[in-house]
C-alpha cells in the first residue's frame, strides 16, 4: 500500500501529541466493502480528548490540480466516514493537511465554503517540526 506523502510526519505529530497509533492502516469493511484510512489513533487518558478513538485521512495535495486532489479527498472522506458510522460510530474520522496547504488553499473562500458545511473535521499539521498545528472539528 503506498504511502502519502507526509504519512510518517502526520503519524509522528500524532505520537507526539500524545495519541497511541492503534492501526495503520485502518480497515473499514461493511458488508462487502474494504477500505482503508490511513491511521487509527487512541488516546485515552488525556482530559481534553478522554477516550477519544479517530481515524484520520492523509492528503498531501500534490497533485497536478488541488481542486481535483480535494474532490478525491472529498469522496474518500465521504465513503469512510459513512461507513464508519455503521462499524465504528464511536471513531472520529479526520482528514488531514500540512498546515502550509492549510494556509495557501484551505483558506480560499471557496474551499472553506466546501469543508465548512457541512464541516469536514480537519488536523493540521506541521511536516518539518511533526507537530500538531490545529484541530478543526
Amino acid at each position: 500500500m503506498a504511502r502519502d506523502k507526509i504519512h510518517y510526519a502526520v503519524k509522528n505529530a500524532l505520537v507526539n501529541d500524545g495519541w497511541t497509533i492503534t492501526a495503520d492502516p485502518y480497515e473499514i469493511a461493511y458488508e462487502g466493502v474494504n477500505v482503508y484510512a490511513d491511521l487509527a489513533a487512541e488516546r485515552p487518558l488525556a482530559a481534553e480528548k478522554n477516550g477519544r478513538k479517530i481515524a484520520v485521512e492523509i492528503k498531501s495535495f500534490v497533485g497536478k490540480s488541488q481542486i481535483h486532489d480535494l474532490e478525491g479527498a472529498l469522496g474518500q472522506y465521504l465513503l469512510y466516514e459513512r461507513l464508519m458510522r455503521r462499524t465504528d460510530p464511536d471513531r472520529k474520522l479526520f482528514l488531514a493537511v500540512s498546515d502550509t496547504i492549510y494556509e495557501d488553499f484551505f483558506t480560499l473562500g471557496g474551499v472553506r465554503a466546501v469543508i465548512e458545511d457541512p464541516p469536514i473535521p480537519l488536523l493540521i499539521v506541521n511536516v518539518e517540526s511533526e507537530e500538531v498545528v490545529q484541530w478543526i472539528n
